[in-house]
């Protein structure tokens, strides 16, 4: 997200994402894959079109930039002064009584028979997802505070000793509420690391040894699990002069499949505003199981549009995906934006009843819960 975290910039504080006018979502973002390092050849599978897996690891080189991939420019002086006339950095008081209505359960990580695909929302955007017998971690952030923020309104839902053996991490993007340097620091070295194109060299220089990166549409395997890192509507930037040096996106990641119909597809999307790619995500993998969709930071809306859905746009972009489920994030944990911390959720949970999907199908989970397909 262009999260006030991004960086330390006293004109963003709290105010979180990028926003700017809101042009053509097509444009120079709609070439996916154009980078450095592309994939070979296509190949089938299950009548969809997928690039061949990268082997795990590799050292590649980059673009300089990928400000080609954004589908709307990132705001300029004009927008900043608005921002900081309108003062929309954090909720009223108001929308701060909300606080101890958010939702916290946690609870004992579940068992997860051979062939199951388990979640848990540790909060924000980390989930502890189990698939095809690995544990993967999402935007792993354990640490009580991030740049820029207050501190976390909600706890972590799981104890990070109680984790069990992590056997690979999926990184969205570069912004410091999702690449969380002292929560990195707490794993072994050897972790497998799944990073957008550009990020390889800043998780190696803290000393990580299997490091994957990749471009949009790109894949690798792990255990039998498929990783592919997918398009979002987003940007990059982790301090002053590094806006868009490293790509943005989401994560496919499917179990290997034991039998005829067997595959399971999760789909985690970091952080992204609503637009096109989700149809196009949706094309290339039909049949999703379970959505991971951001629904909060998305006031004032004039300047969080084009980089954080709102949680309309959220249930909107589930059904352009065809995905069967669908698990919110990427509210209740950081006040990032000026929403009532509890708006998200019940304006979520209006917006699927809108739709006519079953009820059980939105997973709504509370911090610290656990859903098993």
């Amino acid at each position: 997200m262009r999260d006030q975290t991004d960086a330390p910039s006293a004109s963003r504080a709290g105010a979180g994402p990028d926003v700017a006018p809101a042009p053509s979502r097509g444009g120079a973002g709609a070439r996916a894959g154009a980078g450095a390092g592309v994939s070979a050849g296509p190949v089938a599978v299950a009548g969809v079109r997928h690039s061949r897996p990268r082997a795990l690891g590799e050292h590649r080189l980059w673009p300089r930039s990928f400000a080609d991939r954004l589908t709307t420019p990132l705001p300029g002086l004009r927008a900043f002064a608005r921002l900081a006339r309108e003062g929309a950095f954090r909720p009223g008081p108001e929308g701060l009584r909300g606080i101890p209505d958010l939702p916290y359960a946690p609870a004992p990580l579940p068992a997860v028979p051979t062939g199951a695909v388990s979640v848990t929302w540790a909060g924000h955007a980390s989930w502890i997802l189990r698939i095809g017998g690995l544990t993967v971690l999402t935007d792993p952030v354990w640490s009580r505070r991030i740049l820029g923020t207050p501190a976390r309104m909600t706890p972590v839902g799981v104890r990070w000793e109680e984790l069990p053996p992590v056997d690979a991490v999926v990184i969205s993007h570069n912004h410091y509420d999702h690449l969380d340097a002292p929560t990195l620091k707490r794993l072994p070295r050897a972790t497998p690391l799944f990073v957008p194109a550009g990020l390889a060299r800043w998780c190696r220089r803290r000393g990580f040894t299997r490091v994957t990166e990749l471009d949009w549409w790109e894949s690798a395997e792990l255990g039998g699990v498929r990783f592919e890192f997918v398009p979002a509507h987003h940007w990059s930037k982790r301090s002053l002069l590094d806006a868009c040096r490293t790509l943005w996106g989401g994560w496919m990641l499917s179990a290997a499949a034991s039998g005829a119909g067997a595959t399971k597809k999760v789909y985690f999307a970091g952080d992204t505003g609503y637009g096109h790619w989700f149809g196009e995500i949706g094309r290339r993998h039909p049949g999703i199981d379970l959505a991971l969709l951001p629904i909060g930071a998305y006031a004032p809306r004039w300047w969080l549009r084009d980089v954080h859905a709102d949680p309309e746009e959220a249930v909107q972009a589930c059904l352009d995906l065809g995905a069967i489920r669908m698990a919110p994030m990427h509210w209740g944990t950081f006040v990032l934006s000026s929403e009532p911390v509890m708006e998200p959720l019940e304006r979520v949970q209006a917006a699927w009843t809108r739709t006519g999907l079953p009820r059980e199908h939105l997973w709504d989970l509370p911090v610290g819960a656990s859903r098993a397909l």
